[in-house]
This record gives structure tokens, C-alpha cells and sequence, in this order.
């Protein structure tokens, strides 16, 4: 039994160790696409119904708030059916490895995110910049098993970021703007790089 128990620990360390060696593709462009445009869709509308943001933080980080975990729901429904039609047999294991790539940055933008508003409120208008900074990173730790110009994402959101910190601070940092044209054009960069990955792995095989 202790070595039917080595073995089957063996097989599951052999495709864990697979998993994280293939490219994963259980990432849908057309979902990233969307989120995409709902970022756009949010930027209008708190151009629209929220004139003063800096005087309404609470519904400002609400609004953004339900966006990411609209677009991560929609993501994780679609990443967990494509990777099971795509991956087949090791689709536990590559949508496992995927989960550790991105977690931590999203765990930490979390708790950037309720760090800030309950002890350092009059830094919250960092929380845009540090948002995409965040992103960035989880884009970075995910390259490795995603398509090369991923990379070139993971730097649009950096210098996003970095750009919101320098010249979008104070009470300009919670523009409509500063979220929905750096998220609205990554994660349409995103959808784009995947379509054409694989575009290219298809016409391959």
C-alpha cells in the first residue's frame, strides 16, 4: 500500500510538473475582450453619475470594485469550461497553476485596497496606480505559461500605473479615466495577444 501511495504521488508531482510546463490555454479572448469593454462601460458611466468622486470614495471603490469581480467571475466560468475542452486531462492541474500565479497579486491588491481606506485614507488616490501596478505584477508571474507578448501587457499596465502615481494624483487620480482607458485598452491587448497565439498554435498543428 506504501508503494501504491509513492506512485500515485509520483504520477500526480510528473503532472503538476507538466502542467506547469505548457503553455496554458484556457484563458478565452473573447471573455478578456469583454471585461475589456466593461471597463469602458464603467469609465462612462462614473463620468456620467458620479461628477465628484473624491467626495463619494465609497461608491467610487464600489463601482470598481464590482467591475473586478464581475470581470473575474466571468473569467473563472469561462477559463474553468475552456480549460476542460482544451486541456483534457490535465485540466485541473493547469487551471490550478494558473490560480498561483495571479492570486497573489490579486490578494494583494485586496488588501492594498482595505489597508488603505481603513488606515490611510488620504493616500486612497494612489489606489488606481496601485491597481495596475498589482495587475502588472500577476501578468508577469503568468508569463511564463502564456504567450510571449504577454510581457509587453504586463508593461502597459506597469507604465499605466507608474504614469496615474506621477502625474494623476490627488483628487485627479479617481477620474473615470485613469481606470477605464488603462484596463479597457490591457485587457483588450490581452484578448488580442491570446487570439493571435492561438491563430498561430492552430495553423502549427
Amino acid at each position: 500500500m506504501h508503494d501504491l501511495d509513492r506512485a500515485l504521488a509520483e504520477i500526480d508531482a510528473i503532472r503538476t510538473q507538466l502542467a506547469r510546463g505548457t503553455q496554458f490555454r484556457g484563458y478565452g479572448p473573447t471573455t478578456f475582450a469583454t471585461t475589456g469593454v466593461l471597463a469602458l462601460l464603467a469609465a462612462v458611466g462614473q463620468a456620467l453619475w458620479l461628477k465628484d468622486p473624491a467626495d463619494a470614495i465609497g461608491a467610487y471603490l464600489g463601482l470598481w470594485v464590482a467591475v473586478a469581480v464581475l470581470s473575474i467571475a466571468l473569467i473563472s466560468f469561462e477559463t474553468s469550461i475552456r480549460s476542460r475542452r482544451v486541456h483534457s486531462g490535465l485540466a485541473e492541474e493547469m487551471i490550478h497553476a494558473a490560480i498561483e500565479q495571479f492570486v497573489p497579486a490579486g490578494l494583494a491588491g485586496a488588501l492594498l485596497t482595505i489597508v488603505l481606506w481603513r488606515f490611510a485614507p488620504a493616500s486612497l488616490w494612489m489606489l488606481p496606480g496601485l491597481w495596475q501596478i498589482v495587475f502588472s505584477l500577476g501578468l508577469f508571474a503568468s508569463c511564463r505559461f502564456l504567450p510571449r507578448p504577454m510581457f509587453a501587457v504586463g508593461l502597459w499596465y506597469l507604465t499605466a500605473g507608474l504614469a496615474c502615481l506621477a502625474f494623476a494624483n490627488g483628487d485627479r487620480a479617481f477620474s473615470p479615466w485613469a481606470m477605464g482607458v488603462p484596463y479597457g485598452i490591457g485587457q483588450l491587448l490581452v484578448a488580442a495577444v491570446l487570439q493571435q497565439s492561438f491563430r498561430r498554435s492552430d495553423g502549427q498543428d
